[in-house]
C-alpha cells in the first residue's frame, strides 16, 4: 500500500493529439473538507486506507496542490444534451488528473467532477453541488454492489463555496475512478472532425 504522493501515473490519454483535450489545472475549492472516503475504491489504486485521514488528500484532490505525476486535462467529446446532438461537448466541470497504474498492472482514471470551469463549460460555473456529488457517489457504489460496471467514488470533498442552482447550495467535488473516461462521444468527435 502506498501514499497518495507515490501513485504511479501512466498518462496515455495525453499522447493523443491536443484537439482531444485542454490542459488545465483544477480550480481549488474554497474551504475544502473531506465528506466521505471510500477505502475499497482506494484499494483499487493501491492506496493505504489511512490516506483518507490525511489533510494532504483534500489538498491534492480539491485542486489546492498538484499531485505528483498527474497531467490534468479536460476531455473533449461529442454527445447529446437536452435531446440535441452537440458536436463539441466535453468536460464542462470535470478534469482527468491522469491514469494511475496499480501494483497489479491495472489502470484507473483519476477524475475530478466539479473541478471548475473548462473550455467546454458553455457559461457554466464548472462546479458540482454536495447533493448531486453524494448521489453519484452512492449510486456508483450501489451499481458496483449489483455487479454493474460503473465509475467508483474515491471520495467526496465538500466546501464552504456557494454554488447557485435553483437555490444556493454548498459546492463539492467528487473524485471518481474508472478503467477509462473515454466516451462513445470521444469516437464521434474524432469521426466528425477528421
Amino acid at each position: 500500500m502506498r501514499a497518495l504522493e507515490e501513485l504511479s501515473f501512466d498518462n496515455t490519454y495525453q499522447q493523443l493529439p491536443p484537439i482531444f483535450y485542454s490542459r488545465l489545472a483544477p480550480s481549488p475549492l474554497s474551504g475544502a473538507f473531506l465528506v466521505s472516503f471510500n477505502p475499497e475504491a482506494a484499494a483499487l489504486l493501491g492506496l493505504h486506507p489511512a490516506e483518507g485521514a490525511r489533510r494532504e488528500l483534500v489538498e491534492y484532490l480539491s485542486g489546492m496542490r498538484s499531485l505528483p505525476g498527474s497531467a490534468p486535462v479536460a476531455m473533449c467529446y461529442s454527445g447529446h444534451q437536452f435531446g440535441h446532438y452537440v458536436a463539441r461537448l466535453g468536460d464542462g466541470r470535470a478534469i482527468l488528473l491522469g491514469e494511475v497504474r496499480n501494483t497489479r498492472g491495472e489502470k484507473w482514471d483519476l477524475h475530478l467532477k466539479g473541478a471548475g470551469q473548462t473550455p467546454y463549460s458553455r457559461q457554466g460555473d464548472g462546479r458540482a453541488v454536495l447533493r448531486s456529488s453524494l448521489r453519484e457517489y452512492l449510486c456508483g457504489e450501489a451499481m458496483y454492489g449489483l455487479g454493474i460496471p460503473s465509475s467508483r467514488g474515491l471520495c467526496v470533498i465538500g466546501s464552504t463555496e456557494e454554488v447557485y442552482r435553483e437555490t444556493i447550495e454548498p459546492g463539492a467535488m467528487l473524485v471518481r475512478l474508472a478503467p477509462t473516461h473515454v466516451r462513445f462521444g470521444s469516437f464521434e468527435y474524432f469521426y466528425y472532425t477528421h
